[in-house]
Order: structure tokens, then sequence, then C-alpha cells
């Protein structure tokens, strides 16, 4: 295999195998045990989560729903969907559930509940709801779709690949068309069509029937965000409390909003470069930020040219790009540019065997035989709902104009962002369901000003889409990921007061930064936090 061919293996993420014995229960038996008067809750039939799901914490449990495969034919096939819970501890004070989504699309979300819990959720959030995790319509332990990936593809990311010129724009655009056609051989289940975010809303009112409750309140983070857009815009009056944190700016991560990546790649390199600036004498990536920009751009034309062991020009700009998503990776980021510019292949492979994100670890293994890519679900189901939740250009000339515009307004990486995805040739027309202004205001939206993956412009177009229903808070914050995620104490206190007691902003807010906050993170609350971010959407 060559260097070209593996440095093209990129991945989005791994989904853990294997199946819990999780008690199954089909929607008529949830309405006979409501029928009967019994205990909703306990008809699901709680068992064990998957092996894995959060080995630390005890009191999460997971059920399994039978939900129409087809919602234009309710009573005809089903499919399974996973959900956990952390139930409430104090009945008196539970006012109902609260169903969180992590992001992706593709991501599983069955351990959300507990990571939420082992991040410092307040004991108030956690009396207040059984909170609710799962793996939506398609993903991980609930019924799975499959592409039939194989690690020897030079398709293996959600993220296109960055294209510097039109040949290559028209050679990846041969290689996303065969990865449809690929996915449409391989839906011998008929799956595809069905997996949509509308789709997996329509689970949400399942899970809410299942549970016997009148409304639902929500928690939503990165792709999150667009689930519980759409749930509040097919469901206006069965929406509770929400909060939509860190927004892609409408119910569906389409194109748009990946183009939008490369306008926060732009806002966030500034406070990288800030960064680097100032240790110079330590990283000797320049002294000011518009020398650390000139280095970006110098490693990325040094390395197209000759890559250093497996990392090359593409490779080094998706690396780069995923790792401005927050402040802490800095370091090792600053430490790969160094040893990239030196050329020192020793710690570039030390690098990729033990700092790299998981999915970059995959891309550059290589094998005599081509193997089942463990990121397969997470591929196949990522492309099946972004695919189908908007429409998107089947005109290979209108990505090759993104692209050369975007190359030019946003240097970074907006060749990659704007590249045309598998989707251009989906063989399912998308329907992108439109905001509701109308309905309850309970919708608070929650955004960091500096957000790489879900720029802060994504928050103003939920605020507008929603008009009055809902409330903006904007925060001086650098990262993916507001409520809990982050270390500002205003933000956690507006979050906590409206889930708890229902302390609905009058108007838009604005969280100044507080750096010093009095949070002393430990070593094992760090890396906690840090594994639960790389669970927020998109990914590598």
């Amino acid at each position: 295999m060559t260097i070209r061919q593996r440095t093209r293996r990129l991945s989005a993420l791994a989904i853990a195998a294997g199946i819990a014995a999780a008690t199954f229960l089909t929607p008529a038996a949830v309405a006979d045990q409501q029928d009967t008067g019994g205990d909703v809750a306990a008809a699901l039939g709680w068992g064990d989560c998957p092996a894995g799901t959060a080995p630390g914490n005890p009191l999460l449990q997971c059920a399994t729903l039978a939900v129409p495969l087809d919602y234009d034919d309710p009573d005809g096939r089903t499919i399974e969907i996973m959900i956990s819970r952390l139930p409430s501890q104090n009945p008196e004070r539970r006012r109902g559930i609260l169903i969180t989504n992590p992001g992706g699309p593709g991501g599983s979300g069955l351990s959300m509940p507990a990571d939420l819990q082992a991040l410092g959720a307040p004991s108030s959030l956690l009396e207040s709801y059984d909170i609710i995790g799962m793996d939506p319509r398609g993903v991980g332990h609930s019924t799975p779709v499959s592409c039939g990936f194989t690690t020897d593809q030079e398709y293996l990311s959600n993220i296109p690949q960055w294209a510097a010129d039109q040949e290559e724009v028209n050679h990846y655009a041969e290689v996303v068309k065969g990865v449809a056609e690929q996915c449409a051989a391989a839906d011998t289940e008929g799956l595809l069509p069905h997996l949509s975010s509308a789709n997996t809303a329509r689970d949400l009112e399942q899970i809410r029937t299942a549970f016997g409750e009148d409304k639902i309140n929500f928690f939503g983070v990165s792709y999150g965000t667009a689930l519980g857009s759409t749930y509040a815009s097919l469901f206006p009056e069965r929406t509770d409390r929400m909060i939509i944190d860190s927004n892609v700016g409408g119910t569906a991560f389409g194109r748009d909003a990946f183009r939008r990546m490369a306008r926060g790649a732009e806002e966030g390199f500034g406070t990288f470069a800030g960064w680097a600036a100032a240790r110079h004498d330590s990283y000797g990536l320049g002294r000011t930020e518009r020398q650390v920009r000139q280095t970006w751009f110098r490693l990325a034309e040094q390395l197209d040219a000759e890559p250093v062991t497996d990392i090359n020009g593409k490779l080094f700009r998706l690396i780069s790009f995923g790792m401005l998503y927050k402040e802490d990776t800095f370091p090792t980021l600053a430490q790969l540019w160094q040893s990239l510019a030196e050329g020192d292949e020793a710690a570039v492979r030390h690098y990729l065997a033990k700092d790299a994100p998981e999915g970059i670890r995959a891309a550059v293994t290589t094998s005599d035989q081509p193997q089942p890519s463990p990121n397969d679900n997470a591929l196949s189901s990522f492309l099946a709902v972004t695919c189908n939740d908007s429409r998107w250009s089947r005109d290979v000339d209108s990505y090759q104009r993104s692209v050369a515009e975007d190359r030019k307004k946003y240097p970074l990486f907006g060749a990659a962002a704007a590249n045309i995805t598998p989707c251009a040739f989906w063989p399912h027309d998308g329907e992108e369901i439109a905001l509701v202004d109308e309905g309850p205001r309970n919708i608070m939206i929650m955004q960091n000003q500096i957000d790489v993956a879900t720029p802060y412009i994504g928050g103003i177009l939920a605020r507008k889409g929603f008009g009055d229903r809902s409330r903006l808070v904007s925060v001086d914050g650098y990262r993916h990921g507001v409520y809990l995620f982050d270390d500002n104490p205003c933000a956690l206190n507006v979050g906590t007061a409206y889930l708890v007691d229902g302390e609905f902003p009058r108007r838009d807010l604005h969280c100044r930064a507080e750096r010093d906050s009095g949070l002393a993170l430990n070593a094992d609350r760090l890396r906690l936090r840090e594994q639960t971010l790389e669970k927020l959407g998109p990914r590598l």
C-alpha cells in the first residue's frame, strides 16, 4: 500500500461492537401497560447496557423499543431502537424525561446520561429528570446500517478531502460516486431511505409515549441541535424545556453547514496562532500570529510534496482542523507541527501511535488484506442522515465553483469543507424540515462565540429561524460544546436554572469569559471531559 493510499484512509469515529441483552418491547406492549394503569417506565423492562457503555455507573439502564421503519406505514415493518436512562433518585422532584443527543449524526448516545453526571451535572438536574440517551435509528446497538466500508478504501472520513485544484475535485467526485453506489447496493434491508432527522424525531415521540409523558425535555449538542430543532418544528406542542447547544444552524447538517466549518477554522485559528506565537521560543512556529499562519501554509505545501511518515498535506490539514476544536489540544498540535517541520519521523510515529485520534490511528494502519472498517456503521449512518436531511446539488461543477470560492475566502480549510460528498450521488432525494417560529417559548440556544465545528453564525441562524420561541445565550468561549462541556459559570447557571426551575430568559443573554472560575480539573476529570468531548461531532 502506497503512502498516498494510506494517508487517504481517514475515519469518522469507532463504535464499540456487541449487543446487550436488553429487554425488547413493542409500542403495542407499552400501550397495553398504559391501558392497565401499570408503571409505564417499568414496562420497558430495563436491563444492563452493552458492555463498555458506562462501566463506572451502575445506575445506567438500557432497553430496546420497536418503532416503525416507515412512518408512512406505521403498522408495517419495525426496527429496534436502544435507549438508556439514568433514573432520578428523588421521585418527589422528578418532573419528566430529558432526552439527550451528543451529535454526529452517527454517534452513539447511550452513555451520554452517565457522561453528563460524570462531568458534574448538578444534583438538582439529576433529581429533576430521568435522563435518556439513545443510539438513534441506524446507529450502533439500534438496528444498524452498513455500506460495507473496508479499511483499504479511499473514503473513510465524514469530512471531505482537501482539493488543491479542479482535477482533485473531479477525482474525489468519482470516489464519492462510488461510495453512494456502494451504499445503495449494500442496503438490502431497505434502511437507507428511512434514516433521517425527521424519522429520528418521530422516534422521540415513540419514546415519549413509552414513558407516558405529555411532553419531552431535550438537550442536544452539535448535530443534536439539528435533531432537537427538527422535533421542535414537527411537534412544537410536545416540547417542554429545550437546550440546543453548538448549533448547526437549522434542522440538517447540510452543505451550508459543511462549508461553515471552514469559517470556523478561520475564526478559531487566531486563538491558536496567538497561543503558539507566545511560545515561539519553545515550538519555533512563529513570533506573531501572521508568522504562525504562514507556517500552516508552508507545512501543508511541504507535506504535499514530501510526506513525513504517513502524514501528507491533506492529512496535515485534517488533523490540524480537528485539533483546533478546543484549546486543550494546542500543545499537542504545536508539538506535532514542530516535529513535522523538523522531519522528525520518530516523533511523528509516536504521535500517530499514542496521541492521534482513534480514527487517524486507524487511517495509517497497514494490512495485507482489506478488513471490514471499524467505522463502517458510523460512516454509513452519517451519510444516510446528512444526505436524506436536505437537498444536495447533483452538479459537480457547482462543487468546483464552491471549492474555488472557499479556497480563496477561507484558505485554511475551505477547499476541504466545500468539496463534494456522496450526497451529490445519493440514491434518494433529501428533504429539509423548515424551522417553525410558532409554538411555545422554550428553546434555549447556547453558542460559544468561537466554535470551529459549528461557528457562532449557527446560533444566530437558529435564533432567527425560531424567532420569539427562542433565546440565544452567547458565550465568550472557545470550544465545541457549552453547557457542562465548557467551564463558564454563567452558562452553567443559566442552563441549570432553566432546566430545573424553568427560568427562561426574557431576552438574549451574553456570558462573558471567566478564566478564573475556581474550577481545578484533576487529571481523571480532565481525561473524562476530553473523552466525552470526542463524542461531539463532526469528528475526524
